[in-house]
């Protein structure tokens, strides 16, 4: 289904994918890694420097999963959290080269810096040659630092990856982790909980008939429990079937 054939407003709500967080994601198999980065972002926001966390296998990740796994996802959460803990940090993928450019000309004084700065880099797996080759300078000059921490990720394992050899391998100098995606069981348990968090009751049929018939990906899902929520306070109605098919009828003009 596509939101073109949805009410207007609804089309809206949908559109509308809330900011990334940990908070928000919804961990399946990958509670190591969820756990791992809850730490890092609570240091942040107590400006804990710890010996130990300083470590470069504790500032050098690297995780991997399929398209709808939550892998964005999760590199978004670290680039908000930082700049909720007021670190510089830079967001760099392989459709925004401008920001590769701005991060290299930064990357003398934050590798002296004993401030934390934080690197996320998306899709390694498309990088072009020019970008594998700022990527290698990237990570050498983190290796050399004091507090620089990077995050990266891709659609396979580093060795898996139609990279140079020599980059695959240092994507492997860090932790590395999986991103799988959730099983229908796993979906519904997580939007039960989020529908639950917005204090929202969802009659037993709502969320296994959503899966079968509505969008299977979990941002998609989490922004429809959002306009659940909203269109049940202002028809006062309870979330039944009913009330989801009518939401999702599109109205004549």
């Amino acid at each position: 289904m596509s939101t073109s054939s949805l009410p207007r407003q609804f089309a809206l709500d949908i559109g509308h994918t809330p900011r990334a967080s940990l908070e928000n994601y919804l961990p399946g198999k990958d509670l190591a890694l969820i756990t791992t980065l809850q730490s890092l972002s609570d240091s942040w926001k107590k400006n804990i420097a710890k010996i130990g966390d300083n470590a470069l296998n504790h500032r050098w990740m690297y995780w991997w999963g399929p398209e709808g796994s939550g892998r964005s996802h999760l590199l978004n959460a670290m680039i908000h959290a930082a700049e909720d803990a007021k670190l510089e940090c830079f967001l760099l993928s392989p459709d925004e080269p401008t920001n590769w450019v701005r991060l290299e000309e930064k990357l003398p004084a934050l590798t002296q810096s004993n401030a934390p700065s934080i690197i996320a880099v998306d899709d390694v797996n498309r990088l072009d040659e020019r970008l594998v080759g700022s990527l290698f300078r990237i990570l050498n000059e983190i290796q050399a630092s004091k507090n620089m921490h990077i995050f990266m990720a891709g659609n396979a394992a580093p060795a898996n990856l139609s990279l140079r050899e020599d980059l695959r391998t240092r994507l492997g100098w860090g932790l590395i982790f999986q991103t799988p995606l959730l099983n229908d069981d796993e979906k519904i348990q997580a939007l039960e909980q989020a529908a639950k968090a917005r204090g929202l009751n969802l009659s037993p049929d709502v969320l296994p008939w959503l899966l079968n018939r509505f969008y299977r990906d979990m941002p998609n899902l989490m922004a429809l429990i959002d306009a659940l929520d909203a269109y049940s306070l202002e028809t006062k109605r309870a979330v039944t079937l009913p009330l989801v098919r009518e939401l999702l009828t599109p109205k004549s003009i």
